[in-house]
């Protein structure tokens, strides 16, 4: 069965919103089967787009991460862009006066700290402030709909990377998590989603059959998506880089001091599911990553079995067997890591000597009690 995006089904019926005067939420990657950008495709089909707003990257998705984002013009169709990365993270009350509804269509990835997630929870809040719908164009979760990995995020471990009682990996499309967030926030009459046809929560991107575009510098595939929950715990929580703005986002890990041949033995050891590991070499050119211009000695992962692969448990266990290989030379980027995996806790019980399933034992209270709160915002089998 084709699967349509929420964007789709609008658009054959766009008439609904025709007369209404409205904001859209996205970037360039937003796009149509045939890949037109959403903005041309809406205005095409007669919507009333008056104004655009922007996530972390920009509304062209080439900003690197962390770096601020101007408001502009879109030169394509002259449309003010508000930046919601840049003097503020939330749609003010000015931006969204004048407004019959908030458009939001951003892809998602599927990792908590993926930042669209907290821009949908920012947006919610704003359009409840100013009794103003938000319309969630849904799209698939690249990484499919059915495994939810990784703690709960606790309350004081929230930031702009991380919001609300979400596990690292969530296991829902951004539609059931605006449901998610409108329901935590009581103000689900504010949310409304216009559901994907065809989806099934089996189905990772590759299936779907629609054109995959970057919707970040970091994200070139859609199966970088897979390998980002936990791989970026490597490369973000400490003096490693994950290969970040290289051919292989998120697909290796290294550093200057590390032997590759030794760690991918190490991490073959451990015969861990869907994975396999192989001494590699890359070279990290941003000055914006760690390493730039020195040859990093790591290792590749291959995933072996995408079904069972579990990428926190192998970033994880990446993160553990570098620490052991050269305790001397790791060292943490101790404020950003808790805030990526939602707690202080994991960190201590590291640096302690913890196993990675003595860890993940801990996740299963919470994993639990999120499958209950989750169950009523699912909208796909």
């Amino acid at each position: 069965m084709t699967v349509l995006t929420g964007l789709e089904v609008l658009l054959n019926d766009a008439a609904r919103i025709r007369g209404m005067r409205v904001g859209l939420l996205s970037n360039v990657a937003s796009i149509t089967r045939d890949a037109r950008r959403n903005v041309d495709a809406l205005l095409a089909a007669g919507v009333n787009v008056a104004l655009l707003f922007s996530p972390e990257h920009g509304f062209g998705g080439a900003v690197i991460a962390g770096d601020k984002v101007a408001s502009g013009i879109d030169a394509r169709t002259g449309l003010p862009i508000h930046s919601l990365y840049g003097a503020t993270k939330r749609p003010s009350a000015e931006m969204l006066r004048g407004l019959d509804a908030l458009l939001f269509d951003l892809q998602d990835v599927g990792a908590r700290f993926y930042t669209y997630t907290t821009t949908l929870a920012y947006a919610i809040e704003a359009c409840a402030e100013q009794r103003l719908p938000l319309i969630v164009l849904d799209r698939p979760n690249p990484i499919a709909g059915e495994v939810i990995e990784g703690p709960l995020l606790q309350a004081e471990c929230e930031s702009f990377v991380g919001h609300g009682a979400l596990p690292l990996r969530y296991a829902m499309t951004m539609g059931e998590l605006a449901r998610f967030y409108a329901a935590a926030k009581k103000c689900e009459q504010t949310v409304r989603v216009v559901a994907m046809q065809g989806w099934r929560r089996d189905m990772f991107f590759d299936e779907t059959a629609l054109p995959w575009a970057p919707p970040s510098p970091n994200m070139p595939h859609a199966q970088t998506a897979l390998f980002y929950p936990g791989m970026a715990l490597v490369g973000e929580g400490g003096n490693c880089s994950a290969g970040a703005l290289t051919p292989l986002p998120f697909e290796c890990a290294g550093a200057p001091w590390l032997d590759g041949d030794a760690l991918a033995a190490t991490m073959n050891a451990l015969d861990l599911a869907g994975a396999r590991f192989r001494p590699f070499h890359f070279t990290p050119t941003s000055q914006r990553y760690a390493h730039a211009g020195q040859t990093c000695f790591g290792v590749q992962v291959h995933v072996t079995d995408r079904k069972a692969f579990r990428p926190v448990r192998v970033g994880l266990h990446l993160l553990c067997a570098i620490r052991r290989q050269q305790p001397a030379r790791w060292i943490w980027n101790a404020a950003h890591f808790d805030l990526l995996i939602g707690n202080r806790e994991t960190r201590a019980m590291i640096d302690a000597g913890a196993d990675v399933e003595e860890i993940a034992h801990h996740w299963h209270t919470g994993a639990e009690e999120f499958k209950a709160r989750r169950q009523a915002c699912v909208l796909y089998g």
